[in-house]
């Protein structure tokens, strides 16, 4: 208690103190809240030199620059103060010395990661690597209308779907978290689950963008979240993911695992095709697992423009990564190293690129989580299909951020008080006898007037507690009834 009160009295006087004429250590309390320099939930991350990065002087880092700028257009686009993440706005200032910077060459692009980003290895927390797929953009073929070779509708977004804190009007729904249908005015249930729509829940509302020739080709444009659809006149239909269901997705290849129909050294998406055209009976049960429905929206994209990815710019196959949003900010460069079956299912080919998160997906979670685009087509389904491989990732942090560049801007403690108010709260070591400390090693009042507010304060006697005499109160009661 004596502790508490005599910090208390120093910070009164050192308050009541004038201060320095030249405002040297003039400081306004309370001091400024300055943001950690990075925080990524679920993750551990260690800096790392350029020199320890395998593969990183042999990368093409001129496609990478390139990519790079397509994200900060967006990012530059962007109107409103920055968001909650670790990087939110950071990426402004490297985005304005690459729209300035003229450059055409593999060297000054390098050059300029290294200008204006620290490399970081992240992984998820207890973990040593991080783990990457791949996606592609199928070609499917497909009618304008209903036929019966094409009978599988491609739906648009249901104008009863509702999603808490966008209006219908949104253009690219979150792929996570709850979404609902109404039901009269007020009333709000689930929407409707993948086997329901598969069964017509939502038939003959004019939803239908296209019609395709199977279900599994309606699924796997799902799961890849884009494709263009071939039609019979030679012209094309792009269409990309506008909004889900609301419920969370299960990995078809999960299910044929654990049941083990595919092993798991062997589980591609060439694979769950096989066995799904062979099992049509089993694939509807198996697709079923997954209950997530994904509702598309056209766009207007030629055949030699790649997707769209969630940032809203063009994918650039071998350079864009789809990423967990909710830890991640688009536009961010990751470093990552390691082997994959490029070239075939059994080969080990090196691959050290620095790609740009430029999109995302619902089967995405974690801190070292990327999904490889690899452009359009069978080739690229092929390679992307058989990605389940642990990569190291390197993230390249904007030197805004360095915890060491950032702690010279942190503010320093005040300085110690001076001899003079030193000496009116003398400091003595407690005394081995406690019982006989003497209770003068706190300030007199004469000397503070804050010793008043320790003083011993006698409390009131406690009030006693009368017992009369039992034949009294017998008197008492008689004189009370008059008798």
């Amino acid at each position: 208690m004596k502790f508490v009160v005599a910090v208390a009295a120093i910070a009164v006087s050192l308050s009541l103190a004038p201060l320095p004429a030249d405002g040297s250590h003039a400081r306004r309390l309370p001091y400024p809240r300055l943001a950690f320099p990075l925080v990524i939930s679920g993750s551990q991350y260690t800096p790392v030199a350029w020199a320890d990065i395998a593969g990183w002087k042999d990368d093409d880092h001129l496609a990478a620059f390139r990519t790079f700028r397509a994200s900060c257009k967006a990012i530059s686009a962007r109107a409103g103060p920055p968001g909650d993440k670790a990087l939110s706005g950071s990426l402004r200032e490297p985005c304005r010395a690459a729209k300035a910077a003229g450059i055409a060459d593999n060297t000054r692009a390098r050059a300029f990661f290294q200008e204006h980003f620290e490399p970081l290895e992240i992984s998820r927390l207890g973990e040593d690597s991080g783990f990457v797929t791949g996606y592609y953009e199928p070609i499917i073929d497909g009618s304008r209308t209903r036929t019966d070779v094409y009978n599988v509708p491609v739906y648009r977004r249901p104008s009863n779907l509702f999603v808490r804190g966008y209006n219908q009007d949104s253009v690219g729904l979150p792929n996570k978290g709850e979404v609902f249908r109404k039901i009269g005015r007020r009333k709000l249930v689930p929407y409707y689950d993948r086997a329901q729509i598969e069964d017509g829940a939502i038939a003959g509302r004019g939803l239908e963008i296209c019609w395709l020739k199977d279900q599994t080709d309606l699924l796997f444009a799902q799961i890849q979240g884009s494709a263009r659809v071939r039609l019979q006149d030679g012209s094309t239909i792009r269409i990309n993911y506008d909004a889900h269901n609301g419920y969370p997705y299960t990995a078809v290849g999960r299910v044929l695992i654990d049941r083990g129909i595919i092993p798991k050294d062997q589980m591609s998406m060439q694979k769950i095709r096989e066995w799904m055209e062979q099992n049509p009976d089993g694939a509807k049960e198996v697709r079923r697992q997954n209950r997530s429905y994904i509702f598309f929206r056209e766009v207007q994209l030629s055949d030699k423009d790649e997707a769209v990815g969630a940032q809203g710019v063009p994918l650039t196959p071998g350079r864009s990564i789809a990423v967990d949003k909710s830890l991640h900010v688009y536009g961010t460069p990751f470093f990552i190293e390691g082997e994959l079956p490029i070239e075939s299912a059994q080969s080990k080919t090196p691959f050290r690129r620095l790609m740009i998160a430029q999109d995302t997906g619902s089967a995405i979670t974690g801190p070292a989580r990327a999904d490889l685009y690899f452009g359009a087509g069978a080739d690229a389904g092929r390679v992307s299909g058989r990605l389940r491989h642990n990569m190291r990732f390197v993230m390249l942090v904007p030197k805004s951020l360095d915890p060491v560049a950032r702690g010279r801007r942190m503010p320093l403690p005040d300085p110690r008080p001076s001899a003079r108010i030193a000496r009116l709260f003398s400091q003595t070591l407690p005394l081995k006898d406690t019982k006989s400390a003497p209770v003068a090693a706190m300030p007199s009042p004469a000397a503070s007037p804050q010793a008043d507010a320790t003083a011993t304060v006698p409390l009131p006697a406690a009030r006693p507690v009368v017992t009369p005499d039992l034949e009294q109160r017998r008197h008492h009661r008689r004189q009370g009834r008059g008798g």
